[in-house]
């Protein structure tokens, strides 16, 4: 028979983590929960330690530096929260095409992340956002950019007796003026993604030129992938189509999509750099 857990505190979930080592971490478990259903057949009896009652992990700061996001804060709140929405509407709005309302309700983002899946929707909008997050073990806490946090498909730095307790994402002085998240499935709602981007740019108000860029792109590779050139190739120009497309030619050469039974690796580079052009949208 499985054992449940439920601390109340960052320190007894360490403290149960540190007598069961094999034990699984738990916040809205719409990840968890599938695994465990899909090794029914096998004898995993893995302690269970839910993370829903520890109120440090579902908070969400404002500092003057930073915003940090508590790892059980879930999709739907993300999504709906006014502060977030008016700093970084490129999250907000990831978070806002997770699955249905009820799925977004129970899914949080810290699971997302944990999971590493390179079709995570919050995963390209914490790229560009420059977050990073906070792992925290008995001996001691650590930082780490999201970059170096996730390596491969459901692969992360994690040790195993940590716990990913927040997301950190540093407020940008001027902010980008210009974000959004952009995603593709095979249908228009609790879909995964064919192709995803997020985009975080300045750009100067007065004359339209961009001045920063910060690009990534979700389900076209082994993690998320950056296009440093396309970056680039849009910094001092005019945020036109001429511009997006010129920039869109670098996109095929720097992901590394896979063929799946969503799509082709081949459809999904062309995918990636057509939504750049989205960034015209009004």
């Amino acid at each position: 028979m499985r054992s449940v857990f439920i601390p109340d505190s960052i320190e007894e979930a360490l403290s149960i983590r540190h007598a069961y080592p094999q034990s699984l971490w738990m916040a809205g478990g719409t990840d968890v929960l599938v695994q465990l259903r899909r090794q029914k057949h096998l004898e995993d009896d893995r302690p269970l330690i839910l993370l829903e009652r520890v109120a440090s992990l579902a908070r969400i700061d404002v500092h003057e530096d930073n915003i940090r996001i508590g790892s059980c804060v879930s999709f739907g709140r993300i999504a709906s929260d006014p502060l977030l929405t008016a700093e970084v509407p490129v999250l907000t709005q990831a978070a806002a095409t997770v699955g249905g309302p009820a799925l977004r309700n129970m899914a949080t983002i810290g699971g997302n992340v944990c999971t590493a899946s390179p079709a995570g929707d919050s995963l390209p909008a914490l790229y560009v956002l420059d977050a990073s997050v906070e792992l925290v073990s008995a001996s001691g806490a650590r930082n780490l950019p999201i970059s170096e946090f996730l390596s491969g498909p459901r692969k992360t730095a994690l040790h195993p007796d940590e716990l990913l307790t927040s997301i950190v994402i540093p407020r940008r002085k001027p902010p980008g003026n210009l974000q959004k998240y952009e995603k593709i499935g095979k249908r228009k709602a609790l879909a995964i993604a064919v192709a995803s981007m997020a985009a975080v740019l300045r750009v100067n108000p007065a004359c339209d030129v961009v001045e920063e860029a910060h690009l990534a792109w979700g389900s076209v590779g082994p993690t998320v992938m950056r296009c440093p050139p396309a970056e680039e190739a849009l910094i001092g120009r005019p945020l036109t189509e001429e511009a997006l497309l010129s920039a869109a030619e670098f996109v095929p050469k720097w992901v590394h999509p896979i063929d799946d039974i969503r799509a082709s690796a081949e459809y999904r580079r062309a995918l990636g750099a057509r939504l750049l052009l989205r960034l015209l949208d009004p």
